[in-house]
C-alpha cells in the first residue's frame, strides 16, 4: 500500500507544532507496551558514526514515588547544596536570548496568575518539578560523561523524538533541566554508574485537558530571523 505523502506531511508537522511543555497532567497511567513503543522508534535518532550516547531511565509507580520523596526531602530541606555538572545557560545571558528568556517568565508566570514579584508562588511552582509535575512516567536522561560534546547533540535528538513519538500516541511531555542539579540523589535511587552524568529528566502522560485550553503559546522567532538561505 502505497502512502500519501501529503498526508504524512500532515501528520507530522501537527506534531511538531503542537508539542509544548505540558506542566499540567491527568491522574491516568500509560500502557508499559505504550512506554516501549515511543523508546523503540526513538533509538532511531541520528548519532555520529552510530555512537547512540544516550540511555534513559523510566520510571513509574513505587519506584517514582520513592524518587519523588528522596527528592522532595532534598529540595525542601538542602536545595543549596545540590548544583548542576554542567551549565544550562550562561550567568550573562545575552541578547536576544535574554529577552526570550524575559518573554517565556511573562507569559507562562502570567497564564498561572503569578505575579513578577510573587517568590513564593512562583518557588511552589518549581516545585512541582521534582515530582514530575503529577505524571505517571518519570524519565531521566544520562550521558556517559567521558563523551565530548558532540555526544550530547546526539542526545538532544533522542530526547527531541521521544517527545515526538509520544506525541503522536496523545501524550504529552515535558523536558526538565531542573533534575540534574539533584544528580547525587538521583544517582543513589536509582544506582547509577560513577560514568553516568544525569543531564535532563522529562515528564510523561496525558495532559490536562483544561489546561490544553488555556495554556499560553510560547512565541517563536520567525523563519527568517533564524535561518540564512545561500545560494538558492
Amino acid at each position: 500500500m502505497s502512502r500519501d505523502p501529503a498526508n504524512t506531511i500532515l501528520t507530522v508537522d501537527r506534531v511538531m507544532r503542537g508539542r509544548f511543555a505540558n506542566r499540567f497532567f491527568l491522574d491516568r497511567s500509560v500502557e508499559l507496551e505504550t512506554v516501549r513503543q515511543i523508546i523503540e522508534v526513538a533509538r532511531h535518532a541520528g548519532t555520529g558514526a552510530n555512537v547512540q550516547p544516550w540511555h534513559v531511565h523510566l520510571v513509574a509507580g513505587q519506584v517514582k514515588a520513592s524518587l519523588i520523596e528522596a527528592l522532595g526531602h532534598a529540595h525542601e530541606t538542602e536545595a543549596h547544596a545540590h548544583t548542576p555538572e554542567y551549565k544550562y545557560l550562561p550567568d550573562d545571558l545575552p541578547e536576544p536570548y535574554a529577552s526570550r528568556r524575559r518573554e517565556f517568565g511573562a507569559v507562562f508566570y502570567g497564564s498561572l496568575g503569578i505575579a513578577p514579584d510573587d517568590n513564593a508562588a512562583r518557588a511552589r511552582n518549581t516545585a512541582r518539578n521534582y515530582r514530575f509535575f503529577d505524571a505517571p512516567v518519570g524519565l531521566i536522561f544520562t550521558i556517559d560523561r567521558r563523551l565530548e560534546k558532540g555526544s550530547w547533540l546526539d542526545l538532544g535528538m533522542f530526547i527531541q523524538n521521544i517527545m515526538l513519538a509520544a506525541g503522536a500516541r496523545g501524550l504529552d511531555t515535558c523536558a526538565q533541566e531542573f533534575f540534574s542539579r539533584y544528580h547525587a540523589v538521583i544517582r543513589r535511587e536509582l544506582s547509577l554508574s560513577a560514568e553516568a552524568m544525569v543531564v535532563c529528566g522529562m515528564s510523561m502522560g496525558f495532559g490536562d485537558p483544561q489546561w490544553a485550553d488555556r495554556r499560553p503559546h510560547m512565541p517563536k522567532a520567525d523563519v527568517d530571523d533564524i535561518a540564512s538561505f545561500h545560494g538558492f
